[in-house]
């Protein structure tokens, strides 16, 4: 762990800001209008990570190759991108760890496997659009997470260095990305993971159990 980080990526669903309950307020809403009823929120967020893809697998059970998995899946974004910041916030207490980024010169960044289409409009109604280093999305490389194209990409627009960078996030592939880039890995077991203990086998440097957690690795 590197005293004073070059930098800090985030990823962005389920580490830096809470989207689930959007997702799964969408997820409802598309069920809703197939009449069937609405599911468990518990049940929906533990798979906000894996997109819209994991949303129509968890809401109707369809996979990709189903002849009606295309019109629920853009229906689905569709929707979500209507209303991306009803119910979305910053995790309570992580402006508090941004801030302190900010007071020690520390840029932060996002790194997500989120498109530009929703990343960016999300990015700029919360507030961070100004205040982050660098949003990098799949629409900006060649290879998505876990490949480490992405990280090196924002260690480059930053002028920093991967080697003394940390990553930040609460999925297998984030941690996967950050040791392929080089950095520090951070894993978040307060994300939307379908099994918390698996974190413990991702192979990160360190974990975070909680928000707090993260803001004292982070000091």
């Amino acid at each position: 762990m590197p005293d004073t980080p070059s930098t800090v990526l985030f990823d962005l669903d389920g580490t830096l800001i809470d989207t689930a309950p959007d997702f799964i307020r969408c997820l409802n809403e598309l069920r809703v209008r197939h009449g069937l009823d609405p599911l468990p929120g518990a049940t929906i967020r533990r798979s906000v990570s894996n997109g819209a893809r994991a949303m129509v697998r968890v809401g109707f059970g369809l996979e990709p190759e189903h002849p009606d998995y295309l019109e629920k899946h853009t229906a689905f974004l569709d929707l979500y991108e209507q209303g991306v910041t009803i119910e979305t916030r910053l995790f309570e207490g992580m402006d508090a760890i941004l801030r302190n980024l900010e007071a020690r010169g520390i840029p932060w960044g996002i790194v997500t496997n989120k498109p530009v289409r929703f990343a960016e409009p999300l990015v700029a109604a919360l507030g961070l659009a100004e205040r982050c280093a660098v949003v990098i999305c799949p629409d900006h490389v060649t290879h998505r997470k876990p490949h480490p194209e992405a990280l090196h990409l924002a260690c480059q627009r930053i002028g920093a260095s991967a080697g003394t960078g940390i990553y930040v996030g609460d999925h297998e592939r984030d941690i996967e990305a950050g040791r392929n880039a080089g950095m520090t890995t951070i894993a978040v077991r307060y994300g939307y993971i379908e099994e918390p203990h698996t974190v413990d086998l991702w192979q990160a440097d360190l974990i975070a159990d909680t928000v707090p957690d993260l803001a004292k690795l982070l000091q």
